[in-house]
């Protein structure tokens, strides 16, 4: 039971302590966090493509063989298209909570009556109501960064138990890893929760509590697994998925809004460090 010990505490480290150490951007004045969040986005995004590609692959197709090769490459496709379509779910059920639907164009619409045009064909709305329907999808925001961070976390729990109960090593890579990329993430939802109403410091318990799902799932997965270790190799290479679903589709489009020679510069040495923080602990590892 030691290792479901080493899990709980490190995916208590991954979902807790990350949000915990996001809140102290509470500390910094706004302008400087500003400029610090993107470094540890271009940061985490290195880091996450280092786990997933030099360490979670190489020890899933480890783990089968040369001749369980392609059962890795289809998990890991499995793997991506499950991220894709939590993530299409995720932005429909932003949308329609929002009380906006998008029509064949791809333009967006709200829900009811069309507003009153008023001259040169501007909307007139009625202020009241307008100002409810603003608080109305703050709100709703709030509520769903608490539900999908819950069932994020929750995921990032199951995949560092895989890694732990792959190899210690592999654990800590994995949960650096998670917990790199959890700290911008939780910096913006803390900022979310705050524009839907909450105070800083009832946001910043919110924010710490969906990482309780974490644990969770990490104890869902040891007891889980433990019971299919033949699968374990496959859980790998789903949470390879996730990481690189989470770089290449997440984080890397967000980077590439400034594209100034001097911030891309920056974001590819910052890449690099990440990657190689990564590898310099896989080397540690098997030495």
């Amino acid at each position: 039971m030691a290792l479901l010990a080493w899990i709980i505490f490190f995916t208590a480290v991954g979902g807790i302590a990350s949000a915990a150490f996001a809140g102290l951007f509470l500390l910094v004045p706004e302008a400087a966090g500003r400029r610090l969040l993107p470094h540890f986005i271009s940061y985490a995004t290195g880091a996450l493509l280092g786990a997933a590609l030099l360490a979670l692959l190489p020890e899933a197709i480890e783990g089968v063989g040369p001749e369980g090769a392609r059962g890795i490459g289809a998990a890991l496709l499995v793997g991506l298209g499950i991220f894709f379509v939590i993530e299409k779910l995720v932005l429909w059920w932003h949308t329609y909570s929002n009380g906006h639907r998008e029509d064949a164009s791809g333009h967006t619409h709200q829900h009811g009556h069309a507003p009153d045009e008023g001259r040169h064909g501007h909307p007139v709305h009625d202020a009241h109501g307008h100002h409810g329907h603003d608080h109305s999808a703050h709100t709703a925001s709030g509520v769903l960064v608490i539900i999908g961070d819950s069932i994020h976390n929750a995921l990032d729990g199951i995949l560092i138990a895989a890694a732990f109960l792959t190899s210690f090593p592999l654990g800590l890579v994995t949960t650096f890893a998670v917990a790199a990329h959890e700290i911008p993430h939780r910096v913006g939802d803390f900022a979310i929760l705050v524009h839907s109403g909450m105070s800083r410091g009832r946001a910043l318990v919110m924010n710490m509590a969906t990482g309780l799902t974490s644990v969770l799932g990490g104890i869902a997965a040891f007891f889980g697994l433990q019971r299919a270790l033949g699968v374990l190799p496959y859980a790998l290479a789903f949470a390879a998925a996730g990481f690189l679903y989470i770089a290449v589709a997440g984080l890397i489009p967000g980077l590439h809004r400034r594209a100034d020679p001097r911030t891309s510069l920056a974001q590819v040495v910052l890449m690099g460090l990440g990657v190689g923080t990564i590898a310099w602990a896989e080397s540690l590892t098997h030495q």
